[in-house]
């Protein structure tokens, strides 16, 4: 799976006042360290930059550039400076992200620096309903970037991940989604910010919500993720590494009930976890301890 480190963000305690303050050393240090985690991108989140935005981009792919040649996500909603960070950027980028609602401006900049994009099934009443809403955005999204010519090999669908702590039938619907993808559109890749699924929710738990999610998603073919990097057990499960989990986690999906006294702690988690993000059980902050 390809992992989008997330941390480079203008809501970051750190980095928002170097942004700011055009400070690179905690950006350069954060780049070097979610590098060293074994990320594939990094995505460069400095919102919507209403003033300025554009030599900020630029400045901070370029800091960032210094240290990495990975290569960059590039966040942020104002067009104008997502294009002064696609000029400086070296290589293929990924634009993060194009909406169908405001789809010809940010297509056109697919288009004009080779880029890759995060289509964000975002609507113009807002977040769609369910998976059928989430399909006609994104058919309606790629049909536009094909007209375009951009191919569906470029194309990385987002359906929106949200907060189990809010709505179960978002996340329900956002997992349905991801099943029929391959189905309405052959070739697109996959992605979501993780982390969304386990916002509002106390620090010690949010990576159990986080690693399920990520492995329920998989199921259905997860191309990416835009994660936190320094989750050491995310990461080996995305790269493979504890398949016994994946599986379990699968077979939980599938209906299975294991008897708890034949897991380990840690599965019994997983277990819990799974049936929180299906419904079965309703979300508390003590899901783990009932």
């Amino acid at each position: 799976m390809i992992l989008i480190g997330e941390s480079i963000n203008v809501m970051a305690k750190t980095i928002g006042p170097a942004l700011k303050e055009r400070n690179p050393r905690p950006i350069q240090e954060l780049a070097k360290a979610e590098v060293e985690t074994g990320v594939d991108y990094l995505d460069v989140n400095i919102g919507p930059a209403r003033k300025a935005g554009d030599e900020l981009m630029e400045w901070v792919v370029k800091t960032v550039q210094e240290v990495t040649d990975k290569p960059l996500s590039l966040d942020t909603t104002n067009l104008v400076a997502m294009e002064a960070g696609l000029k400086e950027h070296k290589g293929k980028a990924l634009i993060n992200s194009i909406s169908p609602t405001r789809a010809e401006e940010g297509l056109s900049l697919v288009t004009k620096y080779n880029a890759s994009m995060i289509g964000l099934l975002w609507g113009k009443e807002g977040m769609p309903r369910d998976a059928a809403e989430r399909a006609v955005l994104a058919v309606d999204l790629i049909y536009k970037a094909n007209q375009m010519g951009i191919p569906n090999e470029d194309i990385w669908i987002d359906p929106i991940a949200t907060p189990v702590s809010v709505e179960i039938n978002q996340v329900k619907a956002c997992v349905e989604f991801m099943s029929m993808l391959q189905d309405i559109a052959p070739g697109c890749k996959s992605t979501v910010g993780l982390s969304n699924i386990s916002n509002g929710t106390p620090a010690n738990l949010r990576p159990w919500l986080n690693r399920t999610y990520m492995i329920m998603l998989m199921k259905y073919g997860l191309y990416s993720a835009i994660v936190d990097a320094f989750d050491s057990d995310l990461i080996k499960i995305a790269r493979g590494e504890k398949p016994e989990l994946v599986d379990l986690v699968h077979r939980i999906m599938d209906g299975e009930k294991p008897d708890p006294s034949s897991l380990t702690e840690e599965e019994v988690k997983y277990v819990k976890t799974v049936r929180v993000l299906t419904g079965e059980s309703l979300y508390s902050h003590s899901w783990l301890e009932i």
